[in-house]
């Protein structure tokens, strides 16, 4: 048993010299780039080292544990060697928080030999805390200030919620029990507003025929006649002739009027009665407009 023990201290005093020879050839310094930071700043830890080229050296990664630091990113720049001395260096981006007023941080670098590596760690690095908050006092002090302060009122969103609901409630309601007789109003008071249109038209037609009797103005005034009655009835009245208006009207008399209007168009010539003509055919299609809303009053 001595021997074996003997044997071990033996091994290890004869190792222990190369390991620290080893050892003593990798030279390691790390610093902050500012001396200090708020709680949470982005700083970064500049980490070097310097070693013979032959040696496998290899700097931290994410996976390192920081302590009371957060690894946010890390910057690597190229080696340099010079007289078989290599030269590498990182920038650490990290991040404090730790409530401490000084903290001390430093990273290893790690010589990998074939079954287990060696770290070489630099100087502590210190790290001084910047407080953002003033110290509180023991004894507060309050300022006098009786002045109004306007506090603006927040929105009654669910007051909004319940009235939109029950404007549509009643509109719901309104529409089942008053639907027909407010579509049949609805319905009305769009044929009259169409009349209304058609009869400002036609009073301008009618009024530039009587002045300038032309083919041109006695062509667009009975081209407005038929247009209306055919969105009026639903009746092809601009393909009709005079006859088959007449007919499907029957009334025989309107002929007459026609003939009165077509005489210009077709013999360039002007009846002494043109005005009596317009009226006549104005008069027939307002009451076939006075029908619709009476058809639409009494339809279920």
């Amino acid at each position: 048993m001595d021997r074996i023990v003997k044997l071990s201290y033996l091994l290890a005093f004869l190792f222990l010299p190369f390991s620290f020879a080893q050892g003593q050839d990798v030279i390691v310094d790390g610093y902050f780039l500012q001396d200090s930071a708020k709680l949470g700043e982005r700083v970064g830890y500049v980490l070097k080292s310097s070693y013979p080229s032959e040696l496998p050296i290899i700097f931290p990664d994410s996976t390192y544990d920081f302590g009371d630091f957060e690894y946010l990113d890390k910057q690597i720049f190229s080696s340099y060697t010079e007289d078989s001395i290599t030269l590498d260096s990182a920038v650490y981006w990290i991040s404090n928080f730790s409530l401490d007023s000084i903290q001390e941080f430093k990273i290893p670098v790690y010589e990998v030999l074939n079954y287990d590596s060696i770290s070489h760690f630099p100087q502590p690095a210190p790290l001084v805390l910047t407080l953002t908050i003033e110290e509180i006092p023991e004894e507060l002090a309050f300022e006098q200030n009786n002045s109004y302060l306007n506090i603006p009122q927040s929105f009654n969103y669910p007051y909004l919620i319940i009235g939109i609901v029950a404007i549509v409630v009643l509109v719901v309601l309104a529409i089942l029990i008053f639907g027909k007789g407010l579509i049949k109003r609805w319905k009305a008071y769009r044929e009259r507003k169409k009349w209304s249109k058609f009869l400002s038209n036609w009073e301008s037609a009618m009024q530039l025929l009587i002045n300038k009797p032309g083919i041109q103005e006695a062509d667009e005034l009975l081209g407005l006649w038929k247009n209306y009655l055919e969105n009026l009835t639903g009746r092809p009245y601009k393909e009709w002739t005079s006859t088959e208006i007449a007919e499907h009207l029957e009334k025989p008399e309107i002929i007459k009027d026609f003939r009165k209007i077509e005489l210009i168009i077709y013999a360039n010539r002007v009846d002494d009665n043109i005005r009596e003509a317009c009226d006549n055919l104005l008069k027939i299609s307002e009451g076939l407009l006075e029908e619709k809303i009476d058809k639409i009053h009494n339809h279920d």
